[in-house]
C-alpha cells in the first residue's frame, strides 16, 4: 500500500495538484516495550491519536478538498471524512470475506473477527470507491449495507521498471546475483506466504512435473522466507535441491528474474488484481495462472490457464498432475508459438499502464468533487 500511495501522490502532483500525505506516526509503537505489546500501542497510534490529529486538521482543509483512502483496510478512518468529498480505493476483500466465514480454508480468531467487522463498519460509512478489478467491486457491493453513489473500476497502474531484457543477459545477471547457473532457464513464482497464494501448490506442481519430464529446470521462490508450513513441503519433496527461495529482491532483480524465466507459474486461490500477472507479461514471461477472477481479467487471452487448487488432499495430487502437463506444454512450446504468446502479453500488459491509470483516476477524482 506504500507503494500505491506513492504512485497516486506522485502522479496528481505531476498533474499539477496539490497533495499532502497524511498517516499516523509511531509514537506508542517505538516505545520499549514487550513485542507483543507493540502491535497493541501501535493501534493507540492508529485509532485513538491519528483520529485525533484529522479533526484538527480538517478545519484548516478547504471545501473542495478530496479525501483519499487509499486502501479499505483503513475503513475506520473513513468517518472521519464521510460528510466531505471522498473516494476509497479497494484492492481486495479477501480478510473481510475469511472473518465472515465464507473462505472456509482460512480460518479468522475472534480478535480478528472483531478487527475485520470494524474495518468494514468504517468503510461502509463511504459512498464512493474505486475498485482495481470487477471481482473486487463485486465483493465491494455485497458487503456494502446499501448502493454506493459512485462505484468504478482502475486496474493496477505497472511500474516502468517491468519491461523486456535480454533472455539470456538476465539470466547470467540473476545468476551471478544468486550464485545459480540458470543457463538454461527456470520456472518462477513471485508472491509472499499468505494462504491464497499457494505457495504450496507451486511445489506439488513442481514435483509432479519433474517426475514425468526429462528437462531439469530449477524452481525460483522469490518473496518472504517461506513459513514453517511450506518448509514442510519443501522438506518432503524429493526435488528439493532445485528448488530455491529468494527473498530480499528488488524490483530490478524480479524483473531480471521474470525476463529470464521460461514460464512464470501463479496457481493463486484468490486475488484483488493479481499484479505479478501484468509484470511478468511486461518482461516478455509466458504465464500459467488460475481460471479464476480475477487473475482472468488480467491475464485477459495472453496466458495458459489451470484450474483452482483443491483443499482435499487426494485431490491436490491430481490437480498437480493436469497442471504438470500445462506447465510442460508451456516449457516445450516451439520458438515461433513462445514468440506469439509473449507478444500477446506484452500487448496485454499495456493496459496497465501507470499514467493511464493515472488519467483515469485522475478523471474520477474531477468527477466526484464536481457531482458529489
Amino acid at each position: 500500500m506504500p507503494r500505491f500511495t506513492r504512485m497516486l501522490a506522485s502522479g496528481m502532483e505531476r498533474n499539477g495538484h496539490q497533495v499532502e500525505v497524511w498517516a499516523p506516526r509511531p509514537r506508542f509503537y517505538n516505545l520499549p516495550v514487550p513485542l507483543k505489546l507493540s502491535k497493541w500501542f501501535g493501534y493507540i497510534d492508529q485509532f485513538i491519536i491519528f483520529p485525533i490529529e484529522v479533526r484538527k486538521r480538517l478545519k484548516r482543509c478547504s471545501p473542495d478538498t478530496l479525501f483519499v483512502i487509499t486502501d479499505n483496510g483503513l475503513g475506520p478512518w473513513v468517518p472521519l471524512v464521510a460528510k466531505r468529498h471522498h473516494v476509497i480505493h479497494c484492492h481486495d476483500f479477501l480478510a473481510q470475506l475469511s472473518a465472515l466465514g465464507r473462505i472456509p480454508r482460512n480460518q479468522v480468531s475472534w480478535t480478528g473477527r472483531l478487527y475485520q467487522g470494524y474495518i468494514r463498519w468504517g468503510y461502509t460509512k463511504g459512498s464512493h470507491f474505486i475498485s482495481v478489478s470487477h471481482e473486487t467491486r463485486k465483493e465491494l457491493h455485497k458487503l456494502l449495507k446499501k448502493p454506493p453513489v459512485f462505484s468504478e473500476v482502475v486496474y493496477n497502474g505497472l511500474n516502468s521498471n517491468f519491461r523486456t531484457h535480454d533472455v539470456i543477459e538476465a539470466r547470467t545477471k540473476l545468476g551471478d546475483l544468486i550464485g545459480l547457473d540458470l543457463t538454461n532457464g527456470y520456472i518462477l513464482h513471485v508472491g509472499g506466504n499468505q494462504w491464497y497464494k499457494n505457495r504450496a501448490g507451486v511445489i506439488e506442481i513442481y514435483n509432479a512435473w519433474c517426475r514425468n519430464s526429462h528437462i531439469q529446470l530449477p524452481l525460483l521462490l522469490i518473496g518472504h522466507s517461506p513459513s514453517p508450513n511450506l518448509l514442510k513441503h519443501y522438506a518432503r519433496s524429493p526435488y528439493k535441491s532445485n528448488i530455491h527461495w529468494l527473498s530480499k529482491i528488488d524490483d530490478d532483480e524480479i524483473r531480471l528474474a521474470y525476463a529470464g524465466a521460461k514460464v512464470f507459474l501463479f496457481p493463486s486461490l484468490a486475488e484483488g488484481f493479481g499484479w505479478p500477472i501484468a509484470e511478468a507479461m511486461a518482461c516478455g514471461c509466458p504465464v500459467i495462472t488460475t481460471r479464476r477472477a480475477p487473475m482472468t481479467e488480467v491475464a485477459g487471452e495472453a496466458a495458459f490457464f489451470i484450474s483452482r487448487c483443491p483443499k482435499n488432499k487426494d485431490a491436490i495430487a491430481e490437480w498437480s498432475i493436469e497442471a504438470a502437463r500445462i506447465l510442460d506444454k508451456v516449457i516445450t512450446l516451439p520458438d515461433k508459438e513462445r514468440e506469439k504468446l509473449i507478444q500477446t502479453g506484452l500487448i496485454n500488459a499495456k493496459r496497465f499502464e501507470t499514467e493511464e491509470s493515472i488519467r483515469q483516476i485522475e478523471k474520477i477524482y474531477q468527477n466526484i468533487l464536481a457531482t458529489h
